[in-house]
């Protein structure tokens, strides 16, 4: 299955493209933009430990596909991934603007450290909109297309759970 990776995504950015196949004997065998990489996956309590050529990684993630939070040791990565059906899917979705595309929702549940837009700012694709923390960790969610802000629905000290709407576009 190919998958298309895009590392603290910014829109625009080409995508690394990342081919996983099964073994039968249970083996990965994956190729990032083309090349061999040597993988080997164990799933731990909550978390994954992952060898990547050599190197041992143990990785956390948050969300749901395509856009995840990761840690991997003690540093906090934002990325997309879909995969080639969920790409397509996507696509065949995508007809117009529809209604959620003009809300933001929060990634995760957590407090609302800091709110940088206010009703009536027009914003770039990844200007910083607000800050969520989350176990400890400050998560700056940016905005993913030119818009201007209709509505921010938290402020500042604000709890907040996963996929609340934060702010609406106009």
């Amino acid at each position: 299955m190919r998958y298309y990776i895009e590392l603290d995504p910014t829109p625009g950015a080409a995508p690394i493209h990342v081919d996983v196949e099964e073994l039968p004997s249970g083996a990965l065998q994956v190729r990032v933009d083309g090349k061999p990489v040597d993988v080997d996956v164990v799933a731990l309590e909550g978390a994954l430990s992952c060898r990547v050529d050599g190197h041992v990684v143990d990785l956390t993630t948050e969300g749901a596909p395509p856009e995840l939070g990761a840690i991997a040791s003690g540093h906090r990565s934002y990325v997309r991934v879909e995969s080639e059906r969920l790409r397509a899917a996507a696509a065949a979705r995508r007809t117009s603007a529809s209604a959620n595309e003009k809300l933001v929702r929060s990634p995760m549940p957590g407090r609302v450290v800091k709110v940088m837009v206010a009703p009536g700012d027009v914003v770039e694709p990844g200007t910083s909109l607000l800050v969520v923390e989350a176990m400890k960790m400050e998560n700056e969610v940016k905005a993913k297309a030119k818009a201007t802000i209709a509505t921010v629905h938290v402020v500042a000290g604000a709890n907040v759970e996963a996929n609340e709407k934060l702010i609406t576009f106009g």
